[in-house]
């Protein structure tokens, strides 16, 4: 009979907690705060060639000034691509196109547009912890079918069932954290 190997699957559910809260802080850094920040446009994806592309693999962007961003496209074909998939990423730019360069001016954000980039990060959050919460429910699976093989006794189970959650409420725990910053530093207190 095979050995259940718990050191394996601790270091697994803890690779994918930790892969769901840094992908909520990479959300949360897409997530507008009133200054120009290249990371911005991450969540942005352009049709071109035929498929669907991150902005950052056809056009280079940075952040020339505190409150504007340029966009430079790579291939002069894709300028056109590129300026519709910022204006339909809903994040309420509205680019101006120079040749191949286009320039978005950062607007002041207004207090309704700052409740509705809080809420955006709430559910960032709440998509976080419900991935955390899976990652669990794996792992919980995972030693049930263990202790019914006989690899692992009940105590063992409840033992090693306890630890999971306490991994579980760590990252949870971290994930409220960064969304509890952000929606801070948005609400500007």
């Amino acid at each position: 009979m095979a050995e259940f190997d718990t050191a394996k699957l601790t270091a697994d559910l803890e690779r994918r907690m930790k892969g769901a809260v840094e992908t909520l802080k990479h959300d949360l850094g897409g997530l507008r705060t009133g200054r120009a920040s290249a990371s911005l446009l991450d969540p942005v994806t352009v049709e071109v060639y035929g498929s669907t592309m991150p902005l950052n693999q056809v056009a280079t962007v940075t952040a020339p000034e505190p409150r504007m961003l340029s966009v430079q496209v790579w291939d002069r074909s894709n300028v056109q691509p590129v300026e519709k998939a910022i204006r339909s990423a809903g994040l309420g730019l509205n680019p101006i196109v120079e040749g191949q360069t286009l320039r978005l001016p950062i607007p002041d954000l207004t207090e309704e547009r700052r409740k509705e980039l809080a809420k955006l990060a709430a559910q960032y959050a709440e998509k976080a912890r419900v991935a955390i919460r899976n990652v669990r429910r794996d792992g919980m699976e995972a030693l049930k079918a263990a202790e019914k093989k006989g690899q692992i006794s009940q105590d063992e189970q409840k033992r090693l069932e306890g630890e999971v959650q306490k991994l579980t409420d760590r990252h949870i725990a971290e994930a409220d954290k960064a969304a509890e910053a952000k929606e801070k530093e948005i609400l500007g207190r």
